[in-house]
């Protein structure tokens, strides 16, 4: 870690973070120190783990009861290699949307699932979009980041909200369907409608970064950082043209980057493969981390598409199991990928990182 740069606040449940911030460090930088970056978990033998908690709860729970959970559950795990214990108070995808006016709408089925109601009939009425700072929702958001950010402090980081924001914001208001019939009859509405979205990103960035402590105990959303680090997404992204993305979602997505700094991208489905160039050319986006979607095969079946994103400059995050992950060694840049497992107990996942500094 450079002269300059701020050190860590040592966590709790990660007592080697310091060392772990170096080798992100020289990640971000493409440089490697003796291994590639891998996030490996694993249970603790003899200690109870708490239960999770899903969307629905983070909306009408008790916070106090979920944050002090979360800690148990984080007690309970061995942390390895560059993997952070962190917190995730996320509402749901299209909580941004909510906390412009959207409803929420939860499936009887699953806690884990909701969505937004999109508001916006016309957008001469409806904009500008804002983010309506009494909105019951988004005042209980920023208490949840107030609580975490004190009861985690040395123990645990706090991931950021879930941004779908840019086009993904406006798919949640007004409808993906009506969305892209509007991208053809009106795209000057379009274009105003996205400058609001666009101004709304650093308010919240800012707002949950004060609330959570988060500039004073680092950042964690795949990736840790004291400076900044965030998935960032367009998911509204394969519904549309090269050349669609190109005026409405690339600039958006290369300006939230500069406000973030250390950003994953999250690169969703087969349909979205269409923006590989301007993604791999962007300004920003560090780390390209593709999902596949369901009955489109693991992270192993794309090694062809991650030495493509290598090649152009950017990283790439690869999802798999302990022998999937020391396959793909054989085959990607080492300083430009970064490796998420699991492991059996802590042992094995010591094991795992030592294969890879002697394999390296």
């Amino acid at each position: 870690m450079s002269e300059n740069k701020k050190k860590p606040t040592p966590l709790e449940f990660k007592p080697d973070l310091e060392e772990a911030v170096k080798r992100l460090e020289a990640f971000y930088a493409g440089d490697i120190i003796d291994r590639p970056v891998i996030m490996v978990t694993a249970p603790k033998e003899g200690v109870k783990g708490a239960r999770g908690s899903n969307y629905y709860e983070r909306v009408f729970g008790d916070m106090d009861d979920i944050i002090d959970r979360a800690i148990q559950s984080a007690r309970a795990t061995y942390y390895g290699g560059e993997a952070v214990p962190t917190f995730n108070p996320s509402f749901g995808p299209d909580e941004v949307a909510v906390f412009t006016g959207a409803e929420f709408r939860w499936s009887k089925d699953s806690g884990d699932t909701n969505w937004s109601v999109p508001y916006v009939d016309d957008w001469e009425k409806s904009l500008p979009i804002t983010l309506k700072e009494d909105n019951p929702l988004w005042q209980r958001m920023l208490e949840f980041y107030r609580k975490a950010g004190e009861k985690l402090a040395g123990k645990m980081a706090i991931c950021p909200l879930d941004l779908h924001t840019n086009m993904d914001l406006l798919a949640a208001i007004r409808g993906p369907q009506r969305l892209c019939e509007d991208t053809i009859d009106c795209p000057e509405l379009i274009d105003r409608a996205m400058a609001d979205a666009r101004a709304i990103f650093p308010k919240l960035w800012d707002a949950i970064s004060e609330a959570g402590r988060m500039r004073e105990n680092g950042y964690c959303h795949g990736i840790y950082s004291m400076e900044g680090a965030a998935y960032l997404q367009c998911d509204f992204s394969c519904m549309i043209s090269p050349e669609m993305f190109h005026r409405w979602v690339l600039p958006a997505l290369e300006e939230e980057a500069e406000i973030v700094k250390h950003v994953v991208y999250h690169w969703d489905g087969p349909g979205a493969l269409i923006h590989a160039d301007d993604l791999i050319a962007s300004k920003g986006l560090h780390t390209m981390s593709y999902v596949p979607g369901a009955g489109y095969g693991g992270h192993s079946n794309y090694i062809d598409l991650f030495k493509r994103v290598q090649k152009g400059g950017k990283a790439v995050q690869f999802w798999g199991s302990m022998d999937e992950i020391k396959q793909a060694h054989k085959e990607l840049m080492p300083n430009k990928v970064f490796y998420s497992t699991w492991a059996p107990n802590q042992s094995e996942a010591e094991k795992l990182l030592e294969w890879f500094v002697k394999n390296t």
